[in-house]
């Protein structure tokens, strides 16, 4: 596996003069989603992406063997490079296609609504022309390292293309990435009124292909009152470690702004923006994310962790009409459960360490032990189990979306007929939103009886014996 991060340097030096090869490319790239929108029914013909931008080139650049062309590009780009031409035309290729996918989608779901009987208001997705894009400096050809901290870039300036030297920020570059990584291509960015390179890094990573039965899994619950609650289980339904991760001291701090927030609003008797507040926020938010992500991804590392497993977690109802709601409300919209999960993810894969992801209905709802239901108290922190046990409910939940992971894993190669003989031991296995700690310890206890069996069970040794 390919692993890209990008090292974002600021740019100090000339800062002046890259509005100009910003909007030229901009400009060319405008006319290219014009061209390819127009020759759309031509390109369908062709199938491969290389293809497609030889014909557009052909019909728009002109050469001493290619005089009659249907759009002159050369009339209003003078001395535009070849290679950032080609990049152009593939951008306008990806930007055309896009808007006709997003067309077809549209008339289905219209044509679906119009069958139901239903009303449909949604307005139909237009081609924009005049695309906000940023150049690619191609090694070489555009772009050379000189020294640690500058560079040459070509731009343009005064109707050429001229070699500059700029100077940037070497404090992420060198933070961030070793020998092992290999810097490809940049690209210039512009923020506000700041320009920034863009620098990718890539290396290849080879992902853990540890056997099922030696696996050990984090299991990561997200929540609202802790950031995530994690455990490692190996696939005996052993628990290993436990992490808890809250940031408490910045939570209370959002909690302080918003207020002060609400109350600028209310002096000022309008709903501004009020862009200082928000920064704060903002910021705040951004390391409470990017921390919880480092504490998973450290917390898999020193367990020797195979596999980091969520779950899936989709749009959620957002409760009206409750006391409380509108304070439950404001957490939910805040909560960045998606940021983490995908920014675990690829800090995970750089490690090595696998992810995957399982059903959400029923984690929090049973007891870890098997003992059913749950209730848990106002703050929803603890659970009081059937057998009064009280436990922390986003630990318990952690041990279930750990064990739901192997439990999948070890049902799913089986056939419909060996399930059955299975569920007929374990019950709770036949309803995967009731599956828990329990029922993986409980499927172990079955499949290590089969193994110490003869041929003759009930159950098929061999076909179970993939599993194991």
């Amino acid at each position: 596996m390919v692993i890209t991060k990008t090292a974002k340097l600021k740019i100090t030096s000339h800062t002046d003069i890259f509005n100009d090869t910003i909007d030229i490319y901009n400009s060319a790239l405008s006319f290219y989603i014009d061209v390819v929108n127009k020759e759309f029914d031509n390109l369908l013909f062709l199938t491969h992406s290389k293809e497609k931008m030889m014909y557009i080139e052909s019909i728009t650049h002109r050469t001493a063997s290619n005089i009659d062309i249907k759009y002159d590009f050369s009339i209003n780009f003078y001395k535009f490079p070849s290679y950032l031409r080609r990049s152009v035309i593939n951008e306008a290729l990806g930007v055309v296609s896009s808007h006709y996918s997003r067309e077809k989608l549209y008339s289905e779901e219209k044509e679906k609504a119009l069958t139901k009987g239903k009303k449909f208001l949604k307005k139909p997705p237009t081609l924009n022309l005049n695309h906000e894009s940023f150049p690619v400096f191609y090694k070489g050809n555009m772009y050379k390292d000189t020294t640690l901290g500058k560079s040459e870039i070509k731009v343009f300036k005064n109707n050429d293309l001229v070699l500059i030297d700029i100077k940037y920020k070497i404090k992420d570059l060198i933070n961030r990435f070793d020998d092992c990584y290999q810097a490809i291509n940049p690209t210039l960015i512009k923020k506000g009124k700041k320009y920034f390179l863009h620098i990718p890094f890539q290396t290849k990573v080879n992902l853990n292909s540890t056997p099922l039965n030696n696996q050990k899994v984090i299991g990561v619950d997200l929540g609202l009152t802790n950031s995530a609650v994690c455990s490692c289980i190996d696939s005996n339904g052993t628990v290993i470690d436990r992490l808890f991760i809250n940031q408490s001291k910045e939570k209370d701090q959002i909690k302080t702004i918003s207020n002060k927030l609400s109350k600028a609003k209310r002096i000022s008797g309008t709903k501004g923006e009020k862009p200082n507040y928000w920064r704060k926020i903002n910021g705040l938010q951004k390391y409470i994310v990017q921390n919880t992500v480092d504490e998973i991804v450290a917390f898999a590392v020193k367990n020797n962790a195979d596999v980091i497993v969520f779950e899936h977690l989709g749009k959620m109802k957002l409760p009206k009409g409750v006391f409380g709601a509108k304070r439950f409300r404001a957490k939910l919209h805040n909560w960045a459960k998606q940021r983490i999960q995908e920014k675990t993810i690829q800090k995970a894969w750089s490690n090595g360490i696998r992810n995957s992801k399982i059903l959400a209905n029923g984690t929090s709802k049973f007891a870890f032990d098997g003992s059913g239901l749950v209730q848990r108290n106002s703050k929803k922190d603890l659970a009081k189990f059937q057998n009064n046990k009280i436990y922390n409910a986003d630990l318990s939940a952690s041990y279930n979306i750990a064990s739901r992971y192997f439990t999948r894993a070890i049902l799913k190669p089986l056939s419909e007929k060996i399930r059955l003989q299975i569920e007929a031991n374990v019950p709770l296995i036949a309803d995967r939103t009731s599956h828990t700690l329990s029922s993986l310890i409980r499927l172990q206890e079955v499949i290590n009886h089969v193994n110490n069996t003869s041929v003759s069970s009930i159950y098929d040794k061999e076909t179970l014996s993939i599993i194991i």
